[in-house]
Protein backbone atom coordinates (compact mmCIF):
# COMPACT_ATOMS: atom_id res chain seq x y z
CA UNK A 1 0.00 0.00 0.00
CA UNK A 2 1.32 3.43 -0.95
CA UNK A 3 0.23 6.53 0.99
CA UNK A 4 1.02 10.15 0.15
CA UNK A 5 0.88 12.38 3.25
CA UNK A 6 0.97 16.12 2.53
CA UNK A 7 1.64 18.11 5.68
CA UNK A 8 2.69 21.56 6.80
CA UNK A 9 5.52 23.89 5.95
CA UNK A 10 5.87 25.17 9.53
CA UNK A 11 7.38 22.90 12.16
CA UNK A 12 4.62 23.31 14.75
CA UNK A 13 1.83 22.33 12.35
CA UNK A 14 3.90 19.41 11.07
CA UNK A 15 4.40 18.15 14.63
CA UNK A 16 0.66 18.38 15.29
CA UNK A 17 0.01 16.24 12.20
CA UNK A 18 2.15 13.36 13.49
CA UNK A 19 -0.76 12.04 15.57
CA UNK A 20 -2.85 11.11 12.54
CA UNK A 21 0.26 9.94 10.68
CA UNK A 22 0.95 7.57 13.57
CA UNK A 23 -2.66 6.37 13.36
CA UNK A 24 -2.13 5.55 9.67
CA UNK A 25 0.96 3.55 10.62
CA UNK A 26 -1.08 1.57 13.14
CA UNK A 27 -3.92 0.96 10.70
CA UNK A 28 -1.64 0.06 7.78
CA UNK A 29 1.56 -1.30 9.34
CA UNK A 30 2.99 -2.48 6.01
CA UNK A 31 2.27 0.70 4.06
CA UNK A 32 5.00 2.68 2.32
CA UNK A 33 4.47 6.34 3.15
CA UNK A 34 5.76 9.37 1.27
CA UNK A 35 5.68 12.60 3.28
CA UNK A 36 5.54 15.97 1.53
CA UNK A 37 6.42 18.95 3.74
CA UNK A 38 8.43 22.14 3.95
CA UNK A 39 12.21 22.13 4.47
CA UNK A 40 12.01 23.20 8.13
CA UNK A 41 9.95 20.14 9.04
CA UNK A 42 11.64 17.56 6.80
CA UNK A 43 13.96 16.14 9.46
CA UNK A 44 11.02 15.35 11.73
CA UNK A 45 10.16 12.23 9.73
CA UNK A 46 13.57 10.70 9.05
CA UNK A 47 13.18 7.86 11.57
CA UNK A 48 9.47 7.24 11.04
CA UNK A 49 8.54 3.56 10.54
CA UNK A 50 7.27 2.82 7.05
CA UNK A 51 8.83 5.91 5.52
CA UNK A 52 9.56 5.56 1.82
CA UNK A 53 10.84 9.10 1.28
CA UNK A 54 10.34 12.76 2.16
CA UNK A 55 9.49 15.20 -0.62
CA UNK A 56 10.71 18.64 0.42
CA UNK A 57 8.48 21.38 -0.94
CA UNK A 58 10.42 24.58 -1.57
CA UNK A 59 7.95 27.45 -1.71
CA UNK A 60 7.90 29.17 -5.12
CA UNK A 61 6.15 32.17 -6.58
CA UNK A 62 2.70 31.69 -8.07
CA UNK A 63 2.29 28.47 -6.04
CA UNK A 64 4.54 26.63 -8.49
CA UNK A 65 5.68 24.35 -5.65
CA UNK A 66 2.38 22.50 -6.08
CA UNK A 67 3.28 21.84 -9.71
CA UNK A 68 6.65 20.53 -8.52
CA UNK A 69 4.88 18.17 -6.11
CA UNK A 70 2.55 16.95 -8.84
CA UNK A 71 5.50 16.25 -11.14
CA UNK A 72 7.24 14.34 -8.37
CA UNK A 73 4.21 12.20 -7.52
CA UNK A 74 2.30 11.85 -10.79
CA UNK A 75 3.99 8.62 -11.89
CA UNK A 76 2.92 6.73 -8.77
CA UNK A 77 -0.43 5.02 -8.25
CA UNK A 78 -1.38 6.00 -4.69
CA UNK A 79 -3.74 3.90 -2.61
CA UNK A 80 -4.44 6.88 -0.35
CA UNK A 81 -3.63 10.58 -0.33
CA UNK A 82 -3.96 12.63 2.86
CA UNK A 83 -3.74 16.34 2.06
CA UNK A 84 -3.61 18.55 5.15
CA UNK A 85 -2.86 21.65 3.10
CA UNK A 86 -6.21 21.74 1.33
CA UNK A 87 -4.40 21.95 -1.99
CA UNK A 88 -6.56 19.51 -3.94
CA UNK A 89 -3.41 18.25 -5.70
CA UNK A 90 -4.58 14.68 -5.10
CA UNK A 91 -7.40 15.20 -7.61
CA UNK A 92 -4.72 15.44 -10.28
CA UNK A 93 -2.93 12.30 -9.12
CA UNK A 94 -3.85 8.67 -9.60
CA UNK A 95 -5.14 8.02 -6.13
CA UNK A 96 -7.66 5.77 -4.46
CA UNK A 97 -9.01 7.16 -1.20
CA UNK A 98 -8.55 10.90 -0.73
CA UNK A 99 -8.70 12.69 2.64
CA UNK A 100 -8.44 16.45 2.21
CA UNK A 101 -8.50 19.04 4.97
CA UNK A 102 -10.01 22.31 3.80
CA UNK A 103 -7.77 25.33 4.09
CA UNK A 104 -8.17 28.46 6.17
CA UNK A 105 -8.36 29.12 9.91
CA UNK A 106 -11.38 28.30 12.02
CA UNK A 107 -12.17 28.18 15.74
CA UNK A 108 -11.07 25.22 17.84
CA UNK A 109 -7.94 23.25 18.43
CA UNK A 110 -5.83 22.63 15.36
CA UNK A 111 -5.12 19.09 16.49
CA UNK A 112 -8.88 18.40 16.58
CA UNK A 113 -9.28 19.71 13.03
CA UNK A 114 -6.54 17.34 11.93
CA UNK A 115 -8.14 14.39 13.71
CA UNK A 116 -11.48 15.13 12.04
CA UNK A 117 -9.91 14.49 8.63
CA UNK A 118 -9.82 10.83 9.59
CA UNK A 119 -12.97 10.92 11.70
CA UNK A 120 -10.97 10.60 14.92
CA UNK A 121 -12.39 12.00 18.14
CA UNK A 122 -10.63 12.60 20.40
CA UNK A 123 -7.76 13.47 18.10
CA UNK A 124 -4.60 11.40 18.55
CA UNK A 125 -1.76 13.14 20.35
CA UNK A 126 1.32 14.11 18.35
CA UNK A 127 4.36 11.89 18.54
CA UNK A 128 8.00 11.97 17.50
CA UNK A 129 10.33 9.26 16.20
CA UNK A 130 13.97 9.20 17.29
CA UNK A 131 16.50 6.36 17.37
CA UNK A 132 19.34 5.09 19.55
CA UNK A 133 21.87 7.39 17.86
CA UNK A 134 19.71 10.41 18.71
CA UNK A 135 19.47 9.23 22.31
CA UNK A 136 23.24 8.78 22.50
CA UNK A 137 23.80 12.37 21.36
CA UNK A 138 21.16 13.59 23.82
CA UNK A 139 22.86 11.76 26.68
CA UNK A 140 26.18 13.37 25.77
CA UNK A 141 24.66 16.87 25.94
CA UNK A 142 22.27 16.62 28.87
CA UNK A 143 22.81 15.01 32.27
CA UNK A 144 20.10 12.68 33.59
CA UNK A 145 17.12 14.53 35.02
CA UNK A 146 16.28 13.44 38.57
CA UNK A 147 13.64 14.62 41.05
CA UNK A 148 16.30 16.39 43.11
CA UNK A 149 18.19 17.77 40.10
CA UNK A 150 15.76 18.27 37.23
CA UNK A 151 16.91 19.50 33.85
CA UNK A 152 14.54 22.29 32.87
CA UNK A 153 14.34 23.31 29.23
CA UNK A 154 13.73 26.95 28.31
CA UNK A 155 12.59 27.96 24.83
CA UNK A 156 12.99 31.76 24.46
CA UNK A 157 12.55 31.97 20.65
CA UNK A 158 9.64 32.02 18.21
CA UNK A 159 9.03 32.76 14.54
CA UNK A 160 7.76 36.31 15.15
CA UNK A 161 8.44 38.90 17.81
CA UNK A 162 4.85 39.17 19.03
CA UNK A 163 5.05 35.64 20.47
CA UNK A 164 8.32 36.16 22.33
CA UNK A 165 8.09 36.56 26.10
CA UNK A 166 10.68 39.20 27.12
CA UNK A 167 14.02 37.42 27.39
CA UNK A 168 15.06 39.52 30.41
CA UNK A 169 12.44 37.65 32.46
CA UNK A 170 14.09 34.25 32.20
CA UNK A 171 16.72 35.05 34.83
CA UNK A 172 14.19 36.03 37.55
CA UNK A 173 12.03 33.12 36.45
CA UNK A 174 14.98 30.80 36.93
CA UNK A 175 15.66 32.26 40.37
CA UNK A 176 12.17 31.26 41.46
CA UNK A 177 12.50 27.76 39.99
CA UNK A 178 15.94 27.30 41.56
CA UNK A 179 14.63 28.40 44.96
CA UNK A 180 12.35 25.35 44.92
CA UNK A 181 14.85 23.06 43.14
CA UNK A 182 18.37 24.26 44.10
CA UNK A 183 20.13 21.57 42.05
CA UNK A 184 18.12 22.16 38.88
CA UNK A 185 19.99 22.80 35.64
CA UNK A 186 18.67 24.97 32.78
CA UNK A 187 18.97 23.91 29.13
CA UNK A 188 18.37 26.54 26.46
CA UNK A 189 16.70 25.32 23.26
CA UNK A 190 16.51 27.25 20.00
CA UNK A 191 16.46 26.54 16.29
CA UNK A 192 19.15 26.83 13.61
CA UNK A 193 20.29 30.10 12.08
CA UNK A 194 21.62 33.45 13.31
CA UNK A 195 18.21 34.91 14.17
CA UNK A 196 17.40 32.10 16.60
CA UNK A 197 20.89 32.28 18.12
CA UNK A 198 20.54 36.03 18.61
CA UNK A 199 17.24 35.57 20.43
CA UNK A 200 18.68 32.89 22.70
CA UNK A 201 21.95 34.67 23.49
CA UNK A 202 20.61 36.98 26.25
CA UNK A 203 19.23 33.99 28.14
CA UNK A 204 22.47 32.04 27.75
CA UNK A 205 24.41 35.07 28.98
CA UNK A 206 22.06 35.55 31.95
CA UNK A 207 22.33 31.89 32.96
CA UNK A 208 26.04 31.06 32.49
CA UNK A 209 25.64 27.55 33.93
CA UNK A 210 22.95 26.72 31.34
CA UNK A 211 23.39 23.97 28.79
CA UNK A 212 23.42 25.25 25.22
CA UNK A 213 21.04 22.78 23.53
CA UNK A 214 20.21 24.70 20.38
CA UNK A 215 21.18 25.66 16.90
CA UNK A 216 23.30 22.72 15.79
CA UNK A 217 21.13 19.63 16.25
CA UNK A 218 18.82 17.66 13.98
CA UNK A 219 15.14 17.70 14.90
CA UNK A 220 15.19 14.10 16.09
CA UNK A 221 18.27 14.79 18.23
CA UNK A 222 16.48 17.80 19.71
CA UNK A 223 13.43 15.67 20.42
CA UNK A 224 15.60 13.10 22.20
CA UNK A 225 17.11 15.86 24.33
CA UNK A 226 13.70 17.28 25.17
CA UNK A 227 12.54 13.82 26.24
CA UNK A 228 15.29 13.82 28.90
CA UNK A 229 14.07 17.10 30.45
CA UNK A 230 11.77 17.31 33.46
CA UNK A 231 10.02 20.42 32.13
CA UNK A 232 9.87 22.67 29.09
CA UNK A 233 8.88 26.35 29.42
CA UNK A 234 8.73 28.38 26.25
CA UNK A 235 6.90 30.47 23.70
CA UNK A 236 4.30 29.22 21.26
CA UNK A 237 6.67 27.70 18.69
CA UNK A 238 7.59 24.53 16.86
CA UNK A 239 9.92 23.61 19.72
CA UNK A 240 7.03 23.89 22.19
CA UNK A 241 5.01 21.41 20.11
CA UNK A 242 8.04 19.14 19.72
CA UNK A 243 8.56 19.07 23.50
CA UNK A 244 4.93 18.13 24.10
CA UNK A 245 5.11 15.43 21.41
CA UNK A 246 8.24 14.01 23.06
CA UNK A 247 6.24 13.55 26.27
CA UNK A 248 8.06 16.29 28.17
CA UNK A 249 5.91 18.18 30.69
CA UNK A 250 5.37 21.37 28.70
CA UNK A 251 4.27 24.86 29.67
CA UNK A 252 3.45 27.06 26.67
CA UNK A 253 3.50 30.86 26.96
CA UNK A 254 0.85 32.67 24.93
CA UNK A 255 0.20 36.30 24.10
CA UNK A 256 -1.23 37.33 20.73
CA UNK A 257 -1.34 33.79 19.39
CA UNK A 258 -4.41 31.74 20.28
CA UNK A 259 -4.06 28.98 22.87
CA UNK A 260 -7.56 27.80 21.91
CA UNK A 261 -6.06 26.81 18.55
CA UNK A 262 -2.40 26.09 19.20
CA UNK A 263 -2.01 25.08 22.84
CA UNK A 264 0.56 22.30 23.21
CA UNK A 265 -0.90 18.81 22.80
CA UNK A 266 0.73 16.13 24.90
CA UNK A 267 0.14 13.88 27.90
CA UNK A 268 1.54 16.56 30.25
CA UNK A 269 0.90 19.83 28.40
CA UNK A 270 -0.26 23.07 30.00
CA UNK A 271 -0.25 26.74 29.01
CA UNK A 272 -0.65 30.23 30.42
CA UNK A 273 -1.97 33.26 28.56
CA UNK A 274 -1.32 36.96 28.91
CA UNK A 275 -4.37 38.90 30.19
CA UNK A 276 -6.49 40.49 27.51
CA UNK A 277 -8.58 39.48 24.50
CA UNK A 278 -7.37 36.26 22.90
CA UNK A 279 -5.40 36.93 19.78
CA UNK A 280 -4.58 40.50 20.82
CA UNK A 281 -3.03 40.26 24.30
CA UNK A 282 0.58 41.53 24.46
CA UNK A 283 2.76 38.73 25.76
CA UNK A 284 4.65 41.25 27.91
CA UNK A 285 1.55 41.24 30.11
CA UNK A 286 2.34 37.68 31.18
CA UNK A 287 4.00 38.07 34.57
CA UNK A 288 7.02 36.22 35.90
CA UNK A 289 5.00 35.17 38.94
CA UNK A 290 2.28 33.58 36.86
CA UNK A 291 4.75 31.64 34.73
CA UNK A 292 6.75 30.52 37.77
CA UNK A 293 3.63 29.39 39.64
CA UNK A 294 2.42 27.33 36.67
CA UNK A 295 5.88 25.86 36.04
CA UNK A 296 6.36 24.82 39.65
CA UNK A 297 2.87 23.31 39.78
CA UNK A 298 3.66 21.20 36.72
CA UNK A 299 7.00 20.13 38.20
CA UNK A 300 5.37 19.09 41.47
CA UNK A 301 2.73 17.17 39.49
CA UNK A 302 5.31 15.21 37.53
CA UNK A 303 8.30 14.88 39.91
CA UNK A 304 7.96 12.42 42.80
Amino acid sequence: MRILFITATRLGDAVLSTGILNTLLQQYPHACITVACGPVAAGLFQHMPGLDRVVVMQKRRYDLHWLDLWKDCARTRWDMTVDLRGSGVSFFLRSGRRLIMRGGRRPGRRVDHLGAVMGLSPAPLPTVWFNAADQKIAAAILPPSTPDAPVIALGPTANWNGKIWPTARYQPLWQQLAAAYPHARPAIFYGPGPQEAELARPVLNALPHAIDAGGRFALTETAAMLARCALYVGNDSGLMHLAAAAGTPTLGLFGPSRASEYAPSGPLARWVEAPGPEGHAPIAGLSIERVATAALALLRETQP
